[in-house]
């Protein structure tokens, strides 16, 4: 057996029909032949071949995979997050390319946008050809989005933009951002295009996180859009959260692939790695590490498949969302630190994934919501009372 079907202690993989077992098994090999022997270096070097990356997920099938029509497959949600697991089984900012891409930008487009914009931009990016990036977080407005600082003001037909976005996955690379901002007709989005006049980017470098992840500040420095430029669905806060909280749920099972690969990771080399006279996974205290481990991961893999069944009866909501990235970041991320130990010395190198994913879990704890906004959440809808203020 290999480490992988050990840990399927309650076997969960024979719960899966024949096209998601398809599915799995064609993006693992994918992951496994295309990405998996050029992560170490990508990571290591802070670069990603982003743009080819995107024609290949693209052929894949799984750029806006559970969105319908305009060259999107309408797979169930359970698949797309199938998808994200085998993905982020290699690395949380391949995930990332995939979920910002998909969950994001295309669904923003998809759910907010006119039918001309749907035509314009989603079929090329569902394809990879064209790519796109989210632009809700400040320099100074993270967990508070409504103290954004961006804002567009009507002059005729078109709107001026101006302000700043931070923490932007695509941001550079993208041919098109969706941008939000204040108006004063509230809070807009707009689709702001590659070489607008005014509009620039900038990479964010020296991360310790998310390296092998295209991650930039994007400028706006009265860029003229055009009112067809905005997406007129669009209105509120609601509508950027919405797409939030589409892209929090394929972070819930992408996670849970981290952690796994993190922990096969450990106990393939526990079954090699000799001391004292035997292998190291043949000492109790290691034994209650991977049993510990492995239940949550498995637990993990549990919340995520409830939340694909809510969500494909269309009964999932943003607390649901919520409890499912709460618990399962912070499981992923003590399965990882927990799996490092395991290694000794040998897990604080990128020969082996383990301490990558921990510190790339580092980054998935804080955005698409910080660990503490769920908590509240949770606790708004526990107690029925809103702490935020």
């Amino acid at each position: 057996m290999t480490a992988l079907d050990r840990l399927d202690l309650l076997d969960l993989d024979d719960e899966l029909d024949a096209d998601d077992r398809l599915l799995r098994d064609t993006v693992r090999k994918f992951a496994d032949d295309r990405l998996r022997p050029h992560i170490r270096e990508w990571f290591e070097d802070g670069t990603l071949p982003a743009r080819e990356l995107a024609r290949e997920f693209g052929a894949l099938g799984v750029l806006g995979m559970h969105l319908e029509g305009y060259g999107c497959p309408g797979a169930k949600a359970s698949q797309y997050g199938i998808a994200c697991t085998e993905v982020e089984a290699v690395d949380s900012g391949l995930r990332s390319l995939v979920s910002v891409q998909g969950s994001l930008a295309m669904f923003s487009i998809h759910a907010y946008g006119s039918e001309e914009q749907k035509q314009r931009w989603l079929p090329g990016m569902a394809q990879g050809e064209l790519i796109g990036c989210f632009g809700l977080t400040e320099p100074d407005s993270g967990s508070d989005p409504g103290s954004m600082r961006t804002n567009a003001r009507r002059d005729g037909d078109d709107w001026i933009l101006n302000g700043a976005k931070m923490w932007i996955t695509n941001g550079s690379i993208s041919d098109v951002a969706v941008v939000w901002a204040r108006t004063d007709e509230g809070v807009r989005g707009f689709l702001v295009e590659q070489g607008m006049p005014g509009f620039t980017t900038q990479d964010v470098h020296h991360k310790i996180s998310l390296r092998a992840s295209v991650t930039s500040e994007l400028a706006f420095d009265d860029v003229r859009v055009p009112e067809a430029n905005r997406l007129p669905k669009a209105e509120g806060l609601r509508a950027p959260l919405g797409a939030l909280t589409e892209a929090r749920y394929g972070i819930v099972w992408g996670v849970a692939g981290a952690a796994r690969d993190a922990l096969a990771a450990a106990l393939d080399y526990a079954g090699e790695r000799t001391q004292f006279g035997k292998p190291i996974a043949g000492f109790q205290l290691t034994q209650k590490k991977f049993a510990d481990l492995a239940v949550s991961v498995q637990q993990m893999q549990l919340t995520a498949r409830r939340l694909g069944e809510l969500k494909d009866a269309g009964r999932i909501e943003p607390h649901h969302i919520s409890f499912g990235k709460f618990a399962n970041v912070r499981g992923a991320l003590e399965v990882c630190r927990e799996a490092r130990s395991i290694l000794g010395g040998s897990g604080i190198t990128t020969e082996y994934p383990v301490l990558r994913h921990a510190v790339n879990l580092e980054t998935v704890y804080t955005y698409e919501g910080t660990h503490e906004v769920h908590t509240l959440v949770l606790g708004s809808r526990l107690t029925g009372l809103d702490a935020f203020r």
